[in-house]
């Protein structure tokens, strides 16, 4: 009876100190798992080789990659079969795969997006049929805010399964206009007055040429194409001041840009 009572006293004890054990396995994995992360993403920071859109998304993954490994040693220290608990673990992905597969799917395009950089925080992008500033990428969605401020929060597959451009992919950006003058107008006039407006302007990356070039007889108005290029931050002021300069100048110049007319005619009925 007392060998009894000494091997219950003896299991007790043991089971009480496996389990001690995997509450201060659990506890201090977590704080290293905590603490690992950072120094991880303030390493990835000070080398600059990483876009901040990135350390978010980074900083998610390492953290709980790390505590499954954590959770998995305080388990086995409570004598859990691990391989049991990934078969469980298993088919309770695939269940909640598959009912969350529009959340799965925009996670995959988030991966996409972080990993292949279409466009980073900062940028002006149309995608999914919105446009706007990209202010944050997450792993399920993207956060744009609008030029009139309004806040777009698009999901991450539907910018993947469109075409998305980047307005701030490249330096520079081309500048297009298409002008129209009337058929009695001087031609060589409006040309000479639309290359000097180009060659006025400050803003106009003149080392890349200028076009000013009748493209069109149109049906009321003869058409220049006007294109010239710009660094990409001053393209919507350079393209209003175009616009404003040509329009003004062309009316102290008397040469008239046409616009759609429509006769009326009304005819009395006779009784």
């Amino acid at each position: 009876m007392d060998v009894s009572v000494q091997n219950v006293s003896d299991l007790i004890g043991l089971y009480s100190l496996n389990i001690a054990l995997a509450i201060v396995i659990f506890i201090v994995g977590k704080w290293l798992a905590s603490k690992l992360t950072d120094l991880t993403i303030k390493i990835l920071t000070k080398t600059k080789r990483v876009d901040e859109t990135l350390l978010g998304f980074f900083k998610n993954i390492i953290y709980y990659i790390l505590m499954v490994i954590v959770a998995l040693t305080a388990l086995k220290q409570l004598g859990v079969d691990t391989t049991s608990f990934f078969a469980i673990l298993g088919a309770a992905g695939l269940a909640i795969g598959l009912a969350l597969k529009d959340s799965l799917g925009n996670f995959a395009s988030g991966v996409m997006i972080i990993m292949f950089r279409p466009f980073k925080v900062g940028d002006f992008i149309t995608a999914a049929g919105v446009s706007g500033t990209v202010e944050e990428i997450s792993i399920f969605n993207t956060v744009l805010k609008t030029p009139d401020n309004q806040k777009l929060i698009v999901p991450n597959g539907s910018i993947t399964q469109s075409t998305i451009t980047n307005v701030n992919a490249n330096p520079t950006r081309r500048v297009d206009l298409v002008i129209g003058i009337g058929y009695d107008d001087d031609i060589k006039k409006a040309k000479e007055i639309l290359e000097n407006t180009l060659k006025s302007n400050e803003l106009i990356i003149q080392d890349k040429g200028i076009t000013v070039a009748v493209s069109e007889l149109g049906d009321s108005s003869v058409n220049f194409i006007v294109r010239g290029w710009v660094n990409t931050p001053d393209y919507w002021n350079v393209k209003f001041d175009l616009i404003e300069t040509i329009k003004t100048t062309f009316d102290n110049e008397g040469i008239s840009i046409p616009f759609p007319q429509r006769d009326v005619h009304v005819y009395k009925h006779k009784n």
